[in-house]
């Protein structure tokens, strides 16, 4: 009874500290500490959650599109930096676009060796002919129970099985270790 209530406020705790320390990168002088006075125990996560709110309003706008594209292509210009930039945002936008295709389907792929198998999730199709003429299929092996880090692998169509299985019960079974169980109609 007490782990749940223990890790629940331990991430609360995180995401606290961690949207507090976002204030560490003002300059000292305009931290609200100094300027009011006194501390004033979550007020990080106040001034955090405002300024997120704060520019989704203000990009959500035509005049704020136009400066985000105008970002874009200053970022764009710098070597290093356009690289893992662009990279980012494409990974963002095809996972949290709605209607997004980042994970199409929930397969098995016989892995880590033969007769092993491992819940993955199809990423892309149309590899076609990329080795001796065969029909590929990329997938993403979640591991457990971060399901944002795993492998992606490139495989036979032939040797995927497919599941009639939704993703996002595919992402339960994941996280909790496989203790949480599909149903059998799917839902």
């Amino acid at each position: 009874m007490w782990l749940p209530i223990w890790v629940t406020i331990l991430v609360i705790k995180f995401l606290v500290d961690l949207l507090s320390n976002t204030l560490l990168l003002l300059p000292q002088q305009y931290h609200p500490d100094t300027l009011i006075g006194f501390h004033i125990p979550g007020i990080g996560v106040i001034i955090t959650l405002l300024v997120i709110f704060l520019t989704g309003v203000i990009v959500a706008n035509f005049i704020g599109k136009r400066l985000v594209m105008i970002g874009d292509a200053i970022i764009a210009r710098i070597p290093l930096v356009r690289t893992i930039y662009v990279s980012v945002k494409q990974v963002l936008q095809t996972l949290f676009t709605p209607g997004g295709q980042s994970f199409r389907k929930v397969l098995l792929v016989e892995y880590p060796r033969k007769g092993m198998w491992s819940v993955a999730f199809q990423t892309g199709d149309g590899i076609q002919k990329l080795m001796q003429g065969e029909d590929m299929v990329s997938v993403f092996i979640p591991t457990t129970p971060n399901p944002t880090s795993g492998f992606l692998m490139i495989v036979p169509r032939k040797d995927v099985m497919e599941l009639n299985m939704s993703v996002d019960q595919a992402l339960k079974f994941v996280i909790s270790l496989g203790v949480m169980q599909p149903c059998e109609n799917g839902r």
